[in-house]
């Protein structure tokens, strides 16, 4: 999902904003003081556990929609499986606002009851086994209560009628019934939306047929073979107009983008879309295949200010770029993995945002890229606190902060990328996809595959950056010598809540017509470096490609009284060195050899304090030896130079 943040949304209490354009949003079925109390009472309610005694199996939704007329009105038939034995009852939600006509189960009634707000009580007639699998037919109608983000709008484009669906987080219960939470996605599902002719009706999946019912309307029925969360069930109706681009994929599938746009509008649609394909390839390619390619991708209009990554079918409100990418993102971070909680929403929405900018960076080049970055760091560091993690999934406005779920989380995932390199990065990302590929993910298993693949332990990273709150500022004095200079790092935090942020940090030594880049471990306050072999620097930057997110940054030449000199703990010589390098330590020690992309050359353990090392197969350049020994750890660099 992608906010436009800009105009406040009439129906939420103060936190969400949206551009409206030219549209005119008529919410006539119920007032704003009506949508405020709905909206409280999903608060109340959000934090209510699925009924963990069933496993939903397969939906078939038959329903008859007029977009001139606020109402839903069909059923839902429901196979489902029991999870434990001697199931009597097991429940579903759906909103109080909604009439039951009656639920039945091979042609019998079955008893159920109401219980607060959403709750519906179901009773088979004969306990359920586990593994059995259990069908029922659910009829219902009603003008659903429309909460949240605008889970069922009726609305209008130029006059035309349309009714279109967002249940994210908690809105799925006001239009169908459901398990509205993140612990159960449906297998499969086929959709019957019997309409007017004068209109379309999309769905997720793919079109299986369209027949006209009788002389005056007509019924859509799209069908969907993958697995699906809740929320990500959306339907939409009017007079849309059709066309399609077609996007090449790396496993040789042609796939179909299939675009359902206001009439109006389809100029700027072709445009946008079209603009598009090159950026589902470059995804299709970096990561895993589409992750729906048996299918489609496609866009359709609706006139909420944003976008929503409805699954196969993204809803968004115009055809900008940014947008586009953003819920294109989401169909591998939200809909094929999607968060398993809402304290874990920056899984979907910061991984959205980081994609946006590398589409950004990959088709409209660098110094868009840049401007992505700086607003990022501009809008995290616009305030002091808060972590990526959601201190309250109840709440809409923390569980959809631009600032921390979507800038912060995005900006941890650039930073995860150099702490790791790239490499590691990405093969991590897609060992992730391929885990928990189809179900629910969690920061924490995020964690485990980025680990083993860059082997190395992010603990700290993790619970600075993603539970910890506020970012670093660095003063950074320098001092040339003639074997080169010193340098001496400071760090401030915004927040009490983290005391150091312990981050490799990038250097650009500048001088005589050339420049290198330096990647230094920090891991201790005003830690002094000496590096060695570079006398040809005469200014130095820091951070220059912006891969920290901090701000208020100083560079200072002065100075250095290095009374934690690097080279009493660790030395390597010679410097420069061309063909071997000696490691002379206090004790037997382990190393690892890093150059200055953060990337691992050489690795090992030495049982003696002294090592000789060769170096002759490594490209000239600056590299770091970083040395842990039982008096701690240390690093210090050398120069090859052929």
């Amino acid at each position: 999902m992608r906010f436009n943040f800009s105009i406040l949304l009439c129906f939420l209490a103060a936190g969400f904003v949206y551009g409206q354009n030219d549209y005119h949003h008529e919410f006539d079925h119920c007032n704003k003081a009506a949508l405020l109390a709905h909206h409280q009472d999903l608060m109340e309610d959000a934090g209510r556990e699925d009924d963990q005694r069933i496993d939903l199996v397969y939906y078939n939704f038959d329903w008859y929609i007029d977009p001139a007329v606020y109402q839903i009105a069909g059923k839902a038939k429901i196979s489902l499986t029991a999870t434990e034995d001697n199931v009597n009852q097991f429940s579903l939600e759906l909103g109080k606002d909604l009439t039951i006509d009656s639920i039945l189960a091979e042609g019998q009634s079955l008893i159920y009851t109401r219980e607060g707000d959403f709750k519906v009580n179901i009773f088979p007639a004969v306990n359920l086994i586990k593994g059995q699998l259990f069908t029922l037919d659910f009829y219902y109608h009603g003008a659903p209560a429309s909460g949240g983000l605008g889970s069922f709008i009726k609305d209008n484009h130029s006059g035309v009628p349309v009714i279109w669906t967002l249940s994210e987080p908690f809105g799925a219960r006001d239009w169908w019934p459901c398990k509205n939470g993140l612990t159960d996605k449906i297998d499969s599902i086929d959709v019957h939306i019997t309409t007017p002719k004068a209109y379309q009706a999309i769905s997720n999946g793919v079109l299986a047929d369209k027949v006209n019912t009788t002389d005056s309307t007509v019924t859509y029925h799209w069908k969907h073979r993958y697995a699906i969360a809740p929320y990500l069930v959306a339907i939409a109706v009017s007079n849309y107009e059709h066309y399609a681009d077609t996007v090449h994929l790396s496993n040789g599938t042609h796939l179909p983008m299939d675009n359902y746009v206001y009439p109006e509008n389809i100029s700027d649609a072709r445009n946008g879309t079209a603009a598009l394909v090159d950026v589902l390839a470059y995804f299709d390619s970096l990561f895993v295949s589409y992750p729906f390619h048996a299918e489609k991708y496609g866009h359709v209009q609706f006139g909420w200010g944003g976008g929503m990554e409805h699954q196969t079918a993204s809803y968004v409100i115009n055809y900008g770029f940014s947008l586009l990418a953003h819920e294109l993102a989401h169909q591998w971070f939200g809909d094929m993995v999607t968060c398993g909680s809402w304290e874990d929403i920056w899984l979907n929405e910061g991984f959205a945002t980081y994609l946006e900018g590398l589409a950004r960076r990959r088709i409209q080049g660098i110094l868009s890229f840049r401007q992505w970055q700086q607003s990022k760091i501009t809008s995290v560091t616009s305030q002091a606190g808060g972590s990526v993690r959601v201190n309250d999934p109840t709440n809409i406005n923390r569980i959809f902060s631009g600032r921390l779920s979507y800038n912060k989380g995005s900006y941890v995932l650039h930073m995860l990328r150099w702490v790791l390199g790239d490499d590691d990065f990405f093969a991590g990302l897609r060992n992730y996809l391929n885990d928990r590929q189809y179900n629910f993910g969690t920061t924490e298993s995020l964690k485990f595959h980025l680990e083993q693949q860059g082997q190395r332990d992010l603990t700290e990273f993790f619970n600075d950056w993603y539970a910890g709150e506020g970012y670093p500022s660095y003063t950074i004095h320098w001092q040339p010598t003639e074997k080169g200079l010193y340098l001496q790092v400071n760090q401030e935090t915004s927040h009490p809540k983290v005391n150091f942020f312990e981050m490799p940090i990038p250097i650009r030594l500048i001088g005589e017509g050339r420049d290198s880049m330096v990647r230094l471990d920090h891991f201790t306050n005003d830690q002094i470096y000496e590096l060695s072999g570079v006398t040809w620097v005469d200014s130095i930057e820091f951070d220059p490609d912006l891969w920290i997110l901090s701000t208020r940054n100083a560079v200072i030449k002065s100075e250095i009284v290095a009374t934690n000199d690097l080279t009493q703990e660790v030395k390597v010589y010679p410097n420069p060195a061309s063909q071997y390098i000696n490691i002379l330590a206090k004790a037997g020690f382990e190393y690892e050899v890093v150059d200055a992309m953060g990337r691992t050359t050489l690795r090992g353990t030495s049982t003696e304090a002294q090592l000789q090392l060769r170096v002759a197969d490594l490209p000239s350049g600056l590299y770091a030896v970083k040395i842990a020994s039982q008096s701690g750890y240390r690093s210090t660099h050398f120069v090859v130079n052929k």
